[in-house]
């Protein structure tokens, strides 16, 4: 079996390392089962397509079993972990004909499908973070953290976790999206590397805390089940759930962004940002960003093909002036 290698893809995985331990250390090693289950099914997939119609497989696709990983409660059951990322490699890009023809990335593609077919093990079953028993051995001491179990206990419905604990990551969620610091040090790093384009993770934040401010301090309140609840700041909102995690992981991805100008890059990044705000505000989704992300890639090639007329129509209408 051979792998088509791509530092930059390893340069991705090289900043998910960390996300990968702590994700151990918060919530136990059940993270490496459904780590090795989801790269195992999703290497098979691939493997089977590439045989079938003789494409590569490439790289990317660990930095997508790993983000589908990261995205995960929990408390997943494995079967649904390998059917999601069935789904990712195969409908949302091997279907399309492989690495840099998908449309859509496939981690956000899997956890889409899965979101929507398991709604109660995806939303309802998260655990505590191993912390809340004591700093050592934490995670690292059980397959799975024995701390409370709450339904849907996540920072987002909660609203009543403190900032530090959003930032540092002692807090419940998904396995990869509860330590904002290692996100951003993660983050940064793939800036660094120039693997991810600093564009679109500014516009995508900028854009968030903009609207998601204008929200808050005009004090808006939104109807639900539990009577009007106010809006959430706009750093518990950016630290809580996994839009941070998402603004520097995977509406980065090079593929799916297609955006070849600078102003399609901090287009599309806004376009993210707001539409996670809006889908987090008035849509029963409490997250938003897995829609928010598919939404803006399917724009995002009418987008630069868009732009990209514009600059060419310029481009001529400038030599058609500079030969008259």
């Amino acid at each position: 079996m051979k792998i088509q290698k791509q530092q930059a893809m390893r340069n991705v995985l090289y900043a998910l390392a960390p996300l990968c331990l702590a994700a151990t250390y918060f919530f136990g090693w059940r993270f490496i089962a459904v780590l090795v289950v989801v790269g195992a099914t999703g290497l098979l997939c691939e493997w089977l397509m590439a045989r079938r119609y003789g494409y590569k497989i490439t790289e990317s696709l660990f930095v997508s079993c790993t983000l589908f990983a990261l995205s995960l409660p929990p408390t997943i059951p494995l079967w649904i972990a390998a059917l999601g990322i069935a789904f990712g490699i195969i409908f949302g890009k091997m279907i399309f004909g492989g690495f840099g023809k998908n449309i859509f990335n496939p981690a956000i593609t899997a956890r889409a499908f899965v979101y929507i077919s398991f709604g109660v093990p995806m939303t309802a079953r998260f655990i505590g973070n191993a912390t809340s028993l004591g700093w050592f051995p934490a995670g690292f001491g059980s397959w799975i953290t024995h701390a409370d179990s709450v339904s849907a206990a996540t920072p987002l419905l909660t609203k009543n976790v403190p900032l530090l604990d959003m930032f540092l990551g002692f807090t419940s969620g998904s396995f990869g999206e509860t330590s904002a610091v290692l996100i951003l040090l993660g983050g940064l790093f793939i800036l660094y590397k120039k693997t991810a384009n600093w564009k679109i993770v500014v516009a995508s934040i900028g854009s968030f805390l903009l609207l998601q401010t204008v929200f808050w301090a005009t004090g808006l309140q939104i109807s639900t089940e539990n009577g009007l609840q106010a809006v959430a700041s706009p750093m518990a909102a950016l630290l809580g759930g996994s839009f941070l995690f998402a603004a520097f992981f995977m509406i980065t991805d090079p593929v799916s962004a297609s955006q070849s100008t600078d102003t399609g890059r901090w287009i599309y990044g806004a376009m993210f940002g707001i539409l996670t705000v809006l889908i987090r505000t008035f849509s029963t989704w409490v997250e938003g960003v897995t829609f928010a992300i598919l939404l803006a890639n399917m724009f995002a090639p009418l987008l630069d093909t868009i732009l990209k007329g514009i600059k060419a129509k310029k481009k001529l209408k400038a030599t058609q002036g500079g030969a008259a």
